[in-house]
């Protein structure tokens, strides 16, 4: 399956994620490095519009990656679709881009060549270790982190 494939797969399946969520979603015009905007604009709770730029980076397994450029855009949320082939099997990990690069100084990412002199690293196969960390990221299926995220 080629890679436009994966992540029209992947917009639809955190589309629907954020849905049941009872998160409205926005698709930007342009591709400047947001793939979509979650928002809640109601709610008992709400006392102004909130919304969320996100980065998605989607994958038939388990991936993680992070690339320098998206420090520009404030408040950003790299989302991490995993297995979007297998819909029981999806999972979805969101995070800042300031949790991300913490992430990868965790794991040693940083201090690679790949990360000094390009400002991007890539994790095709997302071990144990790594996979721990990014379970406190994880988005929960009755969606309240999505909900705590955006308030």
């Amino acid at each position: 399956m080629d890679a436009q494939t994966i992540e029209v797969l992947g917009r639809h399946r955190l589309t629907e994620e954020l849905l049941n969520a009872g998160i409205e979603v926005a698709v930007p015009v342009r591709d400047r490095g947001v793939d979509l905007v979650a928002y809640l604009e109601r709610g008992e709770e709400l006392t102004k519009f909130r919304a969320r730029p996100i980065q998605m980076k989607a994958a038939q397994e388990s991936v993680f990656s992070i690339d320098s450029k998206y420090a520009t855009t404030p408040d950003l949320l790299l989302v991490y679709v995993w297995y979007v082939t297998e819909p029981a099997k999806t999972r979805f990990f969101g995070l800042s881009y300031g949790e991300a690069v913490q992430l990868a100084e965790l794991m040693g990412y940083t201090a690679t060549a790949s990360w000094q002199q390009g400002g991007k690293y890539v994790v095709t196969a997302v071990g144990a270790e790594l996979e721990a960390k990014l379970t406190r990221y994880e988005m929960t299926a009755d969606g309240e982190r999505w909900w705590g995220i955006l308030r």
